[in-house]
């Protein structure tokens, strides 16, 4: 037990006390009697407790029980050790004595638990999977660990790590440990020493230009000599392929290469050896921006040559034409163009991950984008509610709801085992979508189907599309699948409803046990009922769905990208809950606007059909049909401008205007006004030691600039920035290993474009062990560098205790003193001996009476 005091200045107020009380007994003590210095001994205590309660005293009572946390590095840096370190940990639990506490977590990026911290541990459980290994924070876990355990008692943390710490501060956090009972133990371990090859840099120039010879420079580092291949890739495609002799330590190669891609040109070095540890560090990436004419990408969704390039013809815009199947994922491949034009173009071929990143690159890259009408454009072509309307100046929703025909949808979806994860959410977020585009008046099924049916709304009118949307959404995945039984609760229900239009869609991924889909089928084509089909990934009975599809008049749908599932079922709800062509030939109203005008000066020409869309507000309508519906719309998005043409580009609905002598002039000026306008001043870009982006600009105007950071998959990242100086912004941006994309642009909103890459983790390369930091950190904490197991358990150099306030009762004790004083005062102090000489009489009282008479007269005799 040990007394502290938390405010001992405090106790420098017992000196004017003791010299007020020390004063008044040296020129009193003559008058002082007994009484009087009992009372001025009690004011000197009380004075005394109440200045020690307000210094704050308290006890440490000690606490027997002692902590040990095990914190075990799995990052990819320490692949390898896992049996090593747990042979530590088991032969050092054997040193554990019965009042110490043990448990023991894995770390990488963050902390989980292998065995709770108990009194029971004797043996290491097998260590869970842990999923993120490009990553070492130490300082979480010591912060998580700080966490978990009881502060009153004396802990060790033992960390058994390579001390390679890759991301936040363990010293910095070992500061505030300073002074508590927690202390630091490190056991080091390191990877095996192995072959490796690793690429440590690969260069290429910020701006180029096509045609012109460039340096891509690589430095490979190996730790042995051998023998290996270098390949190269432009934009995915190989360019040079090359056997290299690799000697110990640095090999520089520099390969000479004619820019032939424009735009954001991504280069990817890649070294490929027999023998090698880590495969995570044999690729980096760098970006070129190779400037050119502008580049349009038209994507043709008709089967025949494409019509807009056959309109444009060879001496305009250099264009490269692909099929929507071989659209690209990666965000790097859309910014090598200025333009995108969708000519026909179904959403479900497309995906709304290729969307997003369209998106992407319109909005924060000043890419241009197009959408041309046709039977599998706009609202017939799925793109309700995706990213590529959220981009168009128009929306897929048509006017004159009242002319529509009355619709009966019933869903069937596949709620096995099977569909379990990403299939099923996007199925029901199709679905709920689906209900989003009926009218409250029309009529809606959902079955969601296992080894049998489930009606989860039953068909009847609309009366919630919000109670609906969260019905479907509530689904569940179940067990096995029977298709056939569900199929014909549909059409049971929808049989001998009085509806102008009755549709089923199913959606399934895979078998059945069979059926008389034939008769079914059949007696549900008389009721008026169609039926389309969703085959969803590689198991699913596409045979069979086909076949449903054919017999039920209506699509088949083949999907091995789950993404265009919502695609599908915007399109199959708008194909048959709305009329959306409309085909009576007219002359579209041309308005007053710029770069328009001149193209219609002799006459506008007649238009057979388009597509019912409704313009946006804010968007710019520059044609008209004769019921209001824009024909063509432009608007901006973020950076980029997007355009709306709800014609076709056949001439199947343009009619006249496919024969018009200015209909090349039109694409161009399409075009033309589509294209970004770019940035002239060259921005630097680079990657800092630290992991931020360095970002110089010599107009230093750096405080004004509105700069976004997104990745490959065209995802906008988390970017912080910090202006250092006129010139210079620093942005710290929360992105993963691969490459990067910065948008530039002024208050003027012209472009400015750099790609960079972000290098693959330190956790990849061979490092050893990191002494520096593992004996700093336990100098700081009061730990040490285990040499031995048995070290783990020793003693604790400073033991836990459990604090206890004393100054309530010092308080108390203070209180009680100046009580009795008050009392002694106002009573006296004879009061106590008085009571005691009283006591007699009381009993006096109690003496027979003729006793107290005899006595009384004995008296009387004396005085007289």
């Amino acid at each position: 037990m040990d007394l502290r005091i938390d405010m001992p200045l405090v106790l420098l107020l017992l000196l004017p006390l003791f010299l007020y009380f020390g004063w008044t007994y040296f020129h009193e003590r003559q008058r002082l009697k007994r009484s009087h210095i009992v009372v001025l001994t009690i004011r000197i205590v009380a004075a005394g407790c109440l200045v020690f309660a307000l210094a704050g005293p308290y006890l440490l009572l000690p606490i027997k029980e002692e902590q040990i946390i095990y914190l075990v590095d799995r990052s990819a840096s320490m692949n390898g050790t896992e049996d090593e370190m747990v042979q530590f940990i088991q032969e050092s639990l054997q040193s554990k004595k019965e009042p110490q506490l043990a448990g023991i977590y894995s770390f990488s990026s963050t902390l989980q638990t292998e065995a709770i911290l108990s009194k029971t541990l004797k043996e290491v459980p097998k260590l869970t999977e842990i999923k993120a290994t490009d990553q070492t924070n130490i300082e979480q876990s010591l912060q998580l660990a700080s966490g978990i355990i009881d502060p009153k008692k004396a802990t060790r943390l033992v960390l058994l790590t390579d001390g390679n710490e890759t991301k936040g501060d363990a010293l910095e956090f070992a500061t505030k440990l300073k002074g508590s009972n927690i202390s630091v133990d490190i056991k080091p371990f390191s990877q095996p020493v192995v072959n490796d090859v690793s690429l440590k840099s690969f260069v290429s120039p910020q701006v180029a230009y096509v045609g012109e010879q460039q340096q891509l420079v690589t430095d490979i580092h190996a730790t042995s000599a051998g023998q290996g291949e270098l390949l190269l890739y432009e934009n995915d495609e190989l360019i040079h392929r090359e056997a290299v002799e690799l000697t110990e330590g640095t090999n520089v190669f520099t390969y000479k290469h004619a820019a032939t891609a424009e735009g954001l040109v991504k280069y990817e070095a890649v070294v490929q050896v027999g023998q090698d540890a880590i495969f995570e560090n044999n690729k980096l990436t760098s970006v070129t921006m190779v400037q050119s004419e502008p580049h349009l990408l038209i994507v043709n969704g008709y089967e025949t040559a494409s019509p807009i390039a056959a309109a444009l013809g060879s001496q305009s815009i250099a264009y490269d034409v692909v099929a929507p199947k071989s659209l690209p994922n990666e965000l790097s491949s859309y910014l090598q163009y200025n333009a995108i034009v969708f000519d026909n173009v179904p959403g479900h071929l497309v995906g709304e991950a290729k969307m997003s990143v369209i998106e992407q690159a319109v909005k924060n890259f000043g890419v241009g984008f197009t959408m041309v009408g046709g039977e599998n454009s706009f609202g017939l072509g799925g793109y309700f509610k995706t990213p590529i309307e959220t981009l168009l100046p128009v929306e897929m929703e048509i006017k004159g709801k009242e002319q529509l025909p009355s619709l009966g949808l019933v869903i069937v979806l596949d709620r096995s085992g099977s569909m379990q994860g990403s299939k099923l959410e996007l199925a029901k977020e199709a679905a709920a979508r689906s209900v989003e585009m009926l009218r409250d008046e029309d009529t809606l099924g959902f079955i969601a189907f296992d080894d049998r049916p489930w009606e989860i709304i039953e068909t009847g009118p609309l009366n919630s599309k919000e109670e609906a949307v969260d019905t479907i959404l509530s689904v569940t995945p179940g067990g096995g699948t029977e298709i056939y039984s569900s199929l014909a609760k549909a059409y049971e229900n929808l049989a001998d409803l009085k509806l102008q239009r009755k549709h089923i869609i199913l959606l399934t991924d895979g078998q059945s046990q069979a059926g008389n889909y034939e008769d079914l089928i059949g007696e549900g084509k008389e009721e008026g009922i169609t039926l389309s089909t969703v085959a969803i990934g590689q198991d699913a009975d596409a045979n069979l769905l086909e076949a449903l599809s054919d017999m039920g008049s209506g699509r088949f749908y083949d999907v091995i990208d789950e993404q265009t599932i919502p695609s599908i079922l915007s399109r199959e709800t708008a194909m048959i809950s709305r009329t959306y062509i409309e085909d009576n030939p007219f002359y579209p109203a041309i308005y007053n606007a710029a770069g328009w005008n001149s193209l219609f000066a002799n006459g506008v020409p007649q238009m057979n059909a388009y597509i019912g869309t409704t313009a946006k507000q804010g968007a710019t309508v520059v044609a008209e049909s004769e019921k209001e519906d824009p024909v063509l719309a432009q608007w901006q998005y973020g950076l980029g401008k997007t355009f709306a043409f709800t014609s076709d580009s056949t001439g199947k609905w343009t009619g006249d205007w496919a024969r018009w002598q200015n209909w090349g002039v039109f694409w161009q000026t399409l075009i033309s006004q589509m294209l970004p306008s770019y940035n002239d001043v060259a921005y630097d870009v680079r990657l800092e030691a630290d992991g931020s982006f360095m970002i110089t600009d010599p107009t230093n105007e750096a405080a004004f600039l509105d700069i976004v950071a997104v990745n490959e998959a065209g995802e906008e990242l988390e970017t912080q920035l910090e202006t250092i100086s006129a010139s210079q912004v620093r942005a710290v941006v929360q992105a993963e290993p691969g490459l990067i994309f910065f948008r530039i642009a002024d208050e003027k909103q012209a472009i400015y474009q750099a790609g960079l890459s972000v290098p693959y983790s330190a956790e990849y390369e061979l490092l050893p062990v990191n002494n520096q930091l593992i004996e700093e950190l336990t100098q700081r904490t009061g730990g040490t560098v285990l040499k031995e197991p048995q070290d783990v358990f020793r003693d604790f150099t400073t033991k836990g205790a459990d604090r206890q306030n004393i100054a309530t009762w010092l308080l108390l004790a203070s209180m009680l003193l100046f009580f009795i004083d008050i009392t002694i005062r106002r009573f006296g102090w004879n009061f106590l001996t008085n009571a005691k000489k009283k006591e007699p009489l009381v009993e006096e009282k109690t003496i027979p009476e003729d006793t107290n008479v005899a006595q009384l007269l004995k008296g009387m005799k004396k005085r007289s």
